[in-house]
């Protein structure tokens, strides 16, 4: 190995730098170092606590850029975080478990999660935002409405792709499905729906919202001994929130009317 020359000017040395993180693929340090080299000189740091600092800047860059395709390849229509969720707004959601669930350990276990309730209750809120701390946490998350679903593995069976289809939904973490039990579906939906539940039990996670109670998913669900499958698939070890019947988009949009007058 040839020795590196150790009287660099400053100016060299920068560039070389420079260069160094272009080909190690190292951005974070490439575009703080100017800032942190300052910081370390006005703080007397040490060699090791200098690149330790840079280290960690770049690790921590990474863990963000990260989080943010997960989110993006989890196909969220829109962004809602746990933060942002005015539980005054509806009093019969419990911080506690919401927080607790946001550990993220039943999808670790591969858990199923159910949100039932009206429409407008915070459900749909509640399984994004819930999702999108799983996508944080480094879980291959995939969100889709049943109907979404449902068309997708119709099609798939029909062009021959269905065992591709079933695979690649069996394969995430974390599956959300929204809207369950909102549209009818057929006894070849709800056989293809089970196809998809049955795949995942007891390995990964599935997390749905509704605004059905499980007994009236025999008005959607037609075929009751499907429905009852189904149902069974997505409760058994499982987590059940009922997030009310109050109206949680009109508490939000009133609260914020109030604050706007106050």
């Amino acid at each position: 190995m040839s020795k590196r020359n150790r009287g660099l000017t400053e100016e060299a040395a920068t560039t070389a730098i420079d260069q160094a993180c272009r080909l190690l693929w190292l951005p974070t340090i490439r575009n703080q170092f100017p800032d942190l080299a300052e910081a370390a000189s006005r703080e007397q740091m040490s060699y090791r606590g200098f690149l330790a600092e840079l280290l960690l800047a770049e690790c921590d860059d990474r863990a963000r850029r990260r989080s943010e395709r997960s989110i993006k390849a989890a196909g969220f229509p829109r962004e809602k975080s746990l933060r942002a969720f005015d539980y005054d707004a509806n009093p019969g959601i419990d911080a506690a478990v919401i927080n607790t669930l946001a550990t993220c350990d039943w999808v670790r276990k591969g858990h199923p999660l159910c949100l039932i309730s009206d429409s407008g209750t915070g459900k749909s809120h509640l399984l994004i935002a819930l999702g999108t701390e799983a996508a944080m946490k480094g879980y291959r998350v995939k969100y889709v409405l049943a109907t979404k679903l449902v068309n997708e593995l119709v099609e798939a069976a029909d062009e021959k792709q269905l065992a591709k289809t079933i695979a690649c939904y069996g394969r995430v973490d974390l599956l959300c499905i929204n809207e369950l039990g909102y549209m009818e579906l057929d006894r070849r939906g709800a056989e293809l729906l089970f196809q998809v539940l049955t795949e995942r039990e007891e390995k990964n996670s599935v997390a749905i919202a509704s605004n059905e109670s499980f007994g009236g998913w025999t008005k959607t669900l037609t075929d009751p001994r499907l429905c009852a499958a189904i149902v069974d698939r997505l409760t058994f070890g499982g987590n059940i929130i009922e997030t009310g019947t109050d109206f949680y988009r009109f508490q939000q949009t009133r609260a914020q009317a109030e604050r706007s007058h106050a």
